[in-house]
């Protein structure tokens, strides 16, 4: 185990001798999304395959770059795509990139995912706020790390920071942008879900479903990074009225609303002032 610290530091090392300014905020974008990436003075585009230790992205929308570079006066690293567990990776490799720009000295997270709504209020398009989350995925990123790493029992009664929410919503209201607060759940997938499980992943008290984020998020609240996250309501699972989807529709379905979390996103980054804790 000592091995993934080594492999933390020394892609940390590589990526710090291609930067020339520390990233402050980095941005996770989910399936379809890509707008905000306009909205950003590049500065560097480093893609996975040449950052040692990296995974590599195996799902064909997701480019798998990281970019860096400002928005507005703030220092951003942005992920161009994550990693699934699906894809065949372990949790420790789905999660390593947050720990390297962590090492880096990124001191916030913002994550953002396609997810299928289970809430009868959300409709295609929607914005939702993640404010806590179920975990149904098979293993942990925390399972097996040395001592040395911190205290693997992560106290989880708050995985979502209060205040980035708050400034989050805060900003929401201000640019008159439409966004719901609801729970997510992690399952494994590729699948997606039977009108059974859509059943009852709603009866455990999730509004909305997805295959992603709730590992980063174990990661970023075992190493002290505050964290927020964002889904786009891609799909409608109402299992008495469930209609066949597939994988491009959500894209599209995704990139419709891609504009407006980009909106928010660079508005909450040039006009919020983004304090650590």
């Amino acid at each position: 185990m000592e091995q993934i610290i080594q492999s933390i530091d020394t892609a940390a090392a590589f990526i710090q001798s291609k930067i020339s300014a520390k990233p402050t905020v980095c941005i996770v974008l989910g399936t379809g999304l890509g707008a905000l990436v306009d909205k950003i003075a590049v500065s560097l585009r480093l893609p996975y395959a040449e950052i040692p230790f990296f995974p590599v992205s195996t799902v064909s929308f997701h480019k798998g770059n990281l970019l860096f570079g400002k928005i507005g006066d703030v220092q951003v690293v942005v992920m161009e795509g994550r990693f699934h567990y699906y894809e065949g990776y372990s949790m420790q490799q789905v999660t390593f990139p947050i720990r390297v720009l962590r090492a880096l000295g990124i001191e916030f997270l913002l994550l953002s995912n396609a997810a299928g709504g289970m809430n009868p209020a959300y409709k295609k398009g929607d914005l939702v706020l993640i404010n806590d989350h179920i975990n149904t995925l098979p293993d942990n990123p925390l399972r097996g790390l040395p001592n040395e790493m911190g205290n693997r029992f992560v106290d989880m009664c708050c995985p979502y920071n209060k205040d980035l929410s708050a400034k989050i919503l805060a900003v929401a209201a201000e640019e008159r942008i439409s966004i719901h607060e609801g729970v997510y759940v992690a399952v494994q997938g590729p699948n997606l879900e039977t009108r059974a499980e859509y059943r009852y992943l709603r009866s455990l008290g999730a509004d909305m479903v997805g295959m992603s984020t709730v590992p980063e998020v174990i990661v970023a609240n075992h190493i002290g990074l505050p964290c927020a996250a964002i889904s786009i309501i891609t799909d409608e699972c109402d299992p008495d009225n469930l209609q066949p989807v597939d994988i491009e529709e959500i894209i599209a379905i995704a990139g419709k609303s891609d504009q407006i979390l980009a909106k928010l996103l660079e508005k909450l980054l040039i006009t919020v002032p983004l304090h650590p804790g």
